[in-house]
């Protein structure tokens, strides 16, 4: 491990272990071993202590010299998160970012090696950092040791390589067992100590000390290893009784403190009446070291001396160091300290609580906000102020992802005191925990009641409710429990609209009356909310949350440019703001319309990007834009697999729109495979699910072109007429190609012709060039079937020339096939490898190709600018060349190749 990162190779390990097995003693030993690294140290500590970015301030604390060297956004991002500097609140994901740079840069020096102990106790905000750059480290000189307590709840390390540590083997910890026990030991003795403490080595030096061999067996009876942690404590305070008074609240101090700071700890220790000699006798009996930090023994023994203070030395401590704490400087610190010196209600601490709470938003700590708040409620007695902080707490947990945490706090909320409004604000924010837990299916319902109660308290606030009920039932698809025509009936049956109605309301009122009362009827309004949404200055949260809902008016209207339009301006404001969980879902949005209009040099870009973004953020969005990019380029194990994948999450979470945008995919997919069997089925399930709206009436041509080449047209009558329809209402060149090349697959002679011909012409006047080559792909195949083999040969070289060029394999294959058909000479597909470069590794190059430095292209896609520099030293070797100025010729060569492929 610590050779790969002397080597550029990002080293991680994540060592797991019951309590006392060696876990810290090996971290130890490693940064012994470690020679040249530098050596930084963090630990988390079991506290209800929720300091934001506490323990990834620790870590880089020794670091910040390097931060004028990290690229500006991440640098303001970690500065505002460790408290250094004031700002906007940072996205978490751009401070863990910044933390990478930081850790890369600072090893350019020397090699680092990270040791976390304890990482189950990690505060949320460094666990999630950290557990970031230890997925992201490829080419840094860094190391990542981290130790986990098992069993740990806190599965942000999952997936990361791992050991998990044993106990000793028999005869090692015989030996170990002599050294603690000199002389003879009965043996009868020595095997029940030896099979209860499993070989774990501090219960092996901690259980035997002051028993003798007589006593043993009596005082051993675990009746199994769990039990084990709580036998090595209770060890520990046999040790600690036997101290001092002093020396046991100098302890209980320290326990009280997770901060390990000995000035802190000291002028606690002075408003107790410690004297400094306290801590020799702590010292002497191995519990605790203080120096230039405060050392426990092991984390046991602080947990053992905290559980074992009466309630009354408990709150002295804290007070004491609540006093000891710097208002100015620490106040959040203070704020808890006192909170848990609280014998009862004190709303005076509930209020420097909530001020703390604040703080920690604004640094980015959603964890350590809520926390704050939650302990704000129990020390509130005012019956509505409890009721509206508990509120604030569950909003906090709900933008935290503590979704568990926030129905807790809600249900202290939801009591008699709360007045009609709370209420529905309870209702509401019990919604939206569901929504966005993942339960997509039961959420639909639990929004729309809730918008129901808000409508004659708070009209706008119901408004936006009903408009994200309408959102959910469109996520949810078929699994909704309240579908989006539902929505929409209860909507038509309010009066919601304004005298000047918003963006937000035009789109409400325009898809509801889609629903209710058909296209024709809602495309004014739809209009018009489509240029109200494109003008707004919408939030970051509301833009990303309605653009999918925007998107779905102007595909409605067939509206493509309007339609990119939405998505770009999405994607930009969550890209300034740095918000990636938002951009997550504009970079998907982007690769559909990019894939649409066949620059899939582009798409693969913007779906790697996207794709980075999920991975880090461990965003639920399904992969839209990459399964239509798989769908175009039709390469079968990769589509299938990427579908497959789909369809399982889809399932597990009730995201219905995913599974029918999985069969509207794969009908495409496997029409360009000339598998019109299997296409049909799929673009059937994805039709009937809603037969008239957005993915169905993309469905519809897929169905159609299937029935169409199996012989079975009267299975395209009514999907046609609802597709006619629908262009006739859009009117766009976009809705009219397809509508006429989907009448002119199921209509005979002359008529067939002209209608291909109308299809071609007005495909050609938009972007879409997947479709205007379908377009001349189908009109070729109906020539040749009526035996016109020259104008059939035209078409179908066009076609494959334009499918070849821009990368559809799958369609450029039936294109080649036709051909071949029609008498022509059609090159042999080269058995090149056309691979070679990973999605990760093209869009490095294209980066740079492009003109990016490593800094810039790091930044971009999420990855230390030496991990950029060696996927390039990666791409030329695989394209053989040796610099920068080589790559863009290199890429168009290799682009000429893979067409030829």
């Amino acid at each position: 491990m610590l050779a790969d990162a002397r080597e550029e190779r990002g080293a991680v390990l994540v060592v797991r272990g019951e309590a006392g097995v060696g876990k810290t003693a090996l971290l130890r030993y490693c940064a012994e071993q470690a020679g040249d690294f530098q050596i930084r140290r963090t630990a988390g500590v079991q506290s209800e202590m929720q300091l934001p970015f506490a323990s990834l301030h620790q870590l880089c604390r020794p670091l910040l010299d390097h931060l004028q060297a990290i690229p500006h956004p991440q640098r303001v991002a970690l500065s505002v998160a460790l408290g250094l500097a004031d700002g906007a609140s940072p996205d978490p994901f751009l401070v863990s970012l910044a933390a990478l740079s930081l850790l890369s840069e600072a090893a350019t020096q020397r090699p680092i090696l990270c040791l976390i102990d304890d990482a189950q106790w990690l505060d949320s905000a460094s666990g999630q950092a950290l557990a970031f750059v230890a997925r992201r480290l490829l080419a840094d000189s860094v190391a990542m040791l981290f130790a986990v307590r098992e069993p740990a709840s806190n599965r942000d390390l999952t997936g990361l390589p791992e050991m998990n540590l044993e106990g000793l083997a028999e005869d090692d910890a015989r030996i170990l067992l002599q050294m603690v026990i000199p002389g003879r030991l009965d043996p009868q003795a020595r095997d029940r100590l030896l099979a209860e403490t499993h070989g774990n080595p501090l219960a092996l030096l901690e259980l035997p000390r002051r028993l003798n061999s007589t006593q043993m067996p009596g005082v051993f009876g675990l009746r199994d290893g769990q039990e084990l942690p709580q036998r090595i404590e209770e060890a520990f305070l046999r040790r600690l009784l036997a101290l001092p008074r002093d020396a046991r609240l100098l302890l209980l101090i320290a326990a009280a403190e997770p901060a390990d700071d000995p000035i802190l700890l000291w002028r606690a220790a002075e408003r107790l009446d410690i004297p400094m000699s306290a801590a020799e006798a702590t010292e002497s009996e191995g519990l605790l070291e203080i120096d230039d930090g405060v050392r426990f023994r092991h984390p046991l023994v602080r947990s053992a001396v905290y559980r074992a203070a009466t309630p009354h030395d408990r709150r002295a401590a804290h007070l004491a160091l609540a006093e000891a704490s710097d208002p100015v400087a620490d106040p959040d610190r203070r704020a808890w300290h006192l909170a848990a010196a609280a014998i009862g209600p004190d709303e005076k601490v509930a209020l420097e609580l909530e001020r703390s709470a604040g703080r920690a938003r604004a640094r980015g700590g959603l964890s350590a906000a809520a926390a704050f708040l939650k302990r704000s409620v129990t020390l509130t007695k005012d019956p509505t102020r409890r009721a509206g902080r508990a509120l604030a707490a569950a909003q906090a947990s709900l933008h935290a992802g503590e979704f568990d945490s926030a129905l807790q706090v809600l249900a202290t909320a939801d009591s008699p005191t709360l007045d009609e409004f709370q209420r529905a604000q309870v209702e509401l924010l019990r919604a939206q925990v569901v929504t966005a837990s993942g339960a997509l299916g039961e959420a639909p319902a639990l929004l729309l009641a809730a918008a129901e109660q808000l409508e004659p308290l708070d009209l706008p606030l119901a408004r936006e409710s009903y408009l994200d009920a309408w959102g959910a039932a469109l996520f949810a698809g078929k699994l909704a429990n309240a579908n989006m025509r539902e929505v929409s009936e209860v909507v038509r049956s309010r009066h919601l609209a304004s005298a000047q109605p918003l963006a937000a309301e035009l789109l409400l009122d325009g898809m509801s009356v889609l629903m209710t009362d058909g296209r024709e009827a809602a495309a004014p309004t739809l209009r018009r909310a489509i240029g109200a949404f494109l003008e707004e200055d919408l939030s970051v949260d509301k833009g990303m949350r309605w653009s999918v809902i925007a998107s779905c008016a102007s595909v409605e209207l067939w509206d493509f440019e309007s339609w990119d339009a939405i998505i770009t301006r999405q994607m930009q404001l969550a890209r300034d703001a740095g918000a990636l969980a938002p951009l997550a879902f504009g970079l998907n949005g982007k690769a559909i319309t990019v894939a649409w209009t066949g620059d899939f040099e582009a798409t693969a870009r913007v779906d790697a990007e996207a794709n980075a973004i999920t991975q880090a953020t461990g965003s639920r969005v399904a992969p839209f834009g990459g399964m239509l990019f798989a769908a175009l380029r039709g390469r079968v194990d990769e589509a299938f697999a990427l579908m497959t994948r789909t369809t399982e999450n889809a399932v597990g979470s009730g995201a219905g729109f995913a599974l029918q945008w999985v069969q509207w995919t794969t009908a495409m997919l496997c029409n360009g495979l000339g598998r019109y069997e299997d296409a049909l089925v799929a673009a059937r399930r994805a039709w009937q699910d809603w037969p008239d709206w957005y993915v169905s009436i993309w469905a519809s041509s897929e169905l159609i072109e299937a029935a169409a080449r199996l012989g079975q047209p009267e299975l395209a009558t009514e999907p046609l007429q609802r597709l006619v329809e629908s262009a006739r209402v859009g009117a766009s060149g976009w809705a009219i190609g397809i509508a006429e090349r989907s009448t002119a697959l199921v209509t005979e002679g002359a008529d067939a012709e002209r209608h291909y011909k109308n299809a071609i012409e007005h495909l050609q006047s938009t972007p879409l060039r997947p479709e205007v080559a379908r377009a001349h792909l189908v009109y070729g195949e109906w020539l040749r079937r009526e035996q016109r083999r020259v104008d059939a040969r035209e078409q179908l070289q066009i076609a494959y020339t334009m499918l070849a060029e821009m990368g559809a394999e799958g369609f450029a294959e039936r294109a080649r096939h036709e051909l071949l058909a029609t008498g022509a000479k059609v090159r042999k597909r080269a058995e090149t490898e056309h691979h070679a470069l990973t999605p990760q590794e093209a869009h490095v190059a294209r980066l740079a190709a492009d003109g990016h430095t490593n800094v810039e292209i790091g930044a971009e896609v999420y990855l230390s600018p030496r991990t950029v520099e060696w996927h390039l030293k990666k791409v030329f070797q695989k394209l053989g060349i040796s610099s920068r100025r080589a790559l863009r010729e290199a890429l168009r060569k290799q682009d000429h190749d893979n067409e030829l492929a």
